[in-house]
């Protein structure tokens, strides 16, 4: 099992972030179901203020080029991407249109 942490921010709007909170307690099953799919087997996302933080367990059926070919080629998702972008907003240092940012581990407490 492999984990992957990402960082994203949110457009700094109260109103926006409710709005986002709100599509993510009823994420639209077709996108649960791509993720899944994508081998993704637990996903978890943070907030403070206007950062997200996720994390991300995959499968070894997982990688990030059989992703992006399954979302590229899902309506569903690609209607769901576009309407995040309402609310995300590219974290300092993203490339453009890259929403979530893959972070680098550099501490680990292991017993």
């Amino acid at each position: 099992m492999k984990q992957y942490t990402f960082a994203l921010d949110l457009v700094n709007d109260p109103q926006l972030i409710m709005e986002y909170e709100n599509f993510h307690r009823a994420v639209w099953p077709e996108i649960e179901s791509s993720i899944l799919e994508a081998g993704v087997t637990k996903m978890q996302i943070f907030r403070f203020e206007d950062r997200l933080f996720m994390i991300m367990e995959v499968d070894d059926s997982f990688s990030f080029e059989k992703k992006a070919h399954m979302d590229e080629h899902n309506p569903k998702v690609q209607e769901w991407e576009q309407l995040m972008w309402k609310y995300q907003s590219a974290i300092p240092g993203a490339k453009e249109n890259e929403k979530w940012v893959l972070m680098n581990k550099i501490f680990e407490l292991k017993k």
